[in-house]
């Protein structure tokens, strides 16, 4: 692998936007370590340190990074859908749309589709089995959860031609429109009293703060100062003033949750943070143009959807491991809690790396299929067929993050959309929308080529 990163640093053009590299790995490591730290495991269950000390909380204001990912992809996806657009033949707009799906999800969907069958074996066999119970039943329900994320990703990808054409028509007025509709979202829920209307913020805010991907393509955002201070003091106030709870992360039993659904003081806290980065944009180029330390960022590219599914997964083993050999595990937030934090980190982070040795081969994107090669569509109807497919996968992915793979002999469900989803329907609904997504994009005319960093 030392060989093969090595090459592709090497062949990096002078024209990339490292820093978005940077960015793409950093928000999600910045993920990875919160969760890792957050987790406040006993002999009894599983908490959360931010309730046990709420003066932690503002913490969050800096660890909150999923919205710089989400800023991130909006850059990627507008580059890699115009690439697409520039190479089509006439008149394949459904064969650019059903490759651009395919190119985008594979590196998403591949190491996703393996984690769901992986641990999908693994909770039936321990059900079989009779176990299920203490910290293994936790962790059947709990591993799924930050697919979340994955589901929210899909629909990015899937709304970015419409998203794109709203913005190089109207520019930052297409990111208004987005953030006003967010801001409707609020004065009905907590105004109005308007039921369930909060889980149209799940698609306003974070297509919003995609949008500002878009933006920075597109070299709009001139004034990242500007923007930062403007969603620094606008969270601020929302917090202070209004019905908005201080962590930018979900807290347990809370009633009002800035995560899910999201709410405009979320909005408000992925500006200050995508102006924030932004203003370290020039001295992390500097930074990157060393040698040795763009190989770190394009060898920790090419392995970073596979930490990420994994992380939990590698968590949970170090303290079922530590639980095994009978090791104390000090009350969460006491003195021989914060002394045994590294030493969790460095196992779940060693563990996490074992998993990605195991596992990492199937993030790296598979080649197109030629023209006219067996089972290639390219077809009349291929974008309404990928549009289906990652529907499916995008409902199937938030579903299974909400059920989890507890009960899964028993026929526990989750609400999704008022609809219950088990986890065996979950399952079935991404490996479906993952087949149509292949079939539609296999054989185009248009090779996707996304340069891996």
């Amino acid at each position: 692998m030392g060989s093969s990163v090595r090459e592709l640093a090497g062949a990096t053009p002078a024209t990339r936007d490292r820093y978005v590299d940077l960015l793409r790995v950093a928000s999600l490591g910045a993920v990875v370590l919160g969760h890792w730290l957050m987790a406040a495991v006993t002999p009894d269950g599983v908490g959360n340190l931010l309730a046990v000390v709420p003066a932690l909380q503002p913490l969050t204001w800096l660890l909150q990074v999923m919205p710089v990912f989400f800023f991130v992809g909006g850059f990627s996806h507008a580059l890699s859908y115009r690439s697409l657009l520039r190479k089509r033949p006439e008149g394949t707009a459904d064969s650019v749309y059903s490759a651009f799906l395919r190119a985008r999800l594979q590196r998403l969907l591949r190491p996703t589709t393996v984690f769901v069958l992986v641990w999908g074996a693994a909770a039936l066999l321990v059900q079989l089995l009779g176990g299920g119970g203490g910290l293994t039943g936790v962790t059947l329900r709990m591993v799924t959860q930050p697919l979340w994320f994955i589901g929210i990703y899909l629909a990015m990808v899937a709304f970015t031609p419409p998203l794109l054409k709203l913005h190089e028509r109207y520019g930052w007025g297409a990111f208004a429109g987005l953030a006003v509709a967010a801001v409707a979202v609020d004065v009905l829920r907590f105004a109005a009293g308007v039921p369930y209307v909060e889980f149209l913020n799940f698609a306003f805010v974070w297509l919003a703060v995609h949008q500002l991907g878009f933006l920075r393509a597109d070299g709009r955002i001139r004034r990242p100062a500007l923007l930062a201070g403007a969603g620094l003091v606008t969270a601020g106030a929302l917090v202070a003033f209004g019905p908005y709870p201080l962590s930018m992360v979900g807290m347990p039993g809370e009633k009002v949750s800035n995560m899910a659904p999201p709410t405009l003081a979320l909005l408000a806290h992925g500006l200050w943070l995508v102006g924030a980065v932004e203003l370290l944009r020039a001295p992390a180029a500097r930074l990157l143009e060393r040698p040795r330390v763009w190989r770190t960022v394009v060898a920790a590219n090419g392995v970073a959807m596979t930490a990420f599914l994994w992380h939990l997964t590698a968590m949970f083993g170090v303290y079922g491991a530590m639980l095994a050999l009978d090791v104390e595990l000090p009350a969460p937030a006491s003195a021989a809690w914060w002394a045994q934090v590294p030493l969790r980190i460095a196992l779940a982070a060693a563990l996490t790396a074992a998993l990605v040795a195991a596992f990492r081969t199937f993030e790296r994107p598979a080649a197109p299929t030629a023209p006219g090669a067996p089972g290639a569509s390219g077809t009349s109807g291929a974008g309404p067929l990928a549009a289906l497919g990652a529907t499916l996968c995008l409902l199937g992915v938030l579903g299974l993050s909400m059920v989890g793979f507890g009960g899964l002999l028993d026929g526990r469900t989750a609400l999704l959309i008022a609809i219950p989803v088990s986890a065996p329907a979950a399952v079935a609904m991404t490996l479906g929308g993952w087949l149509l997504v292949e079939r539609a994009g296999r054989g185009t005319g248009v090779r996707a080529g996304i340069q891996r960093p």
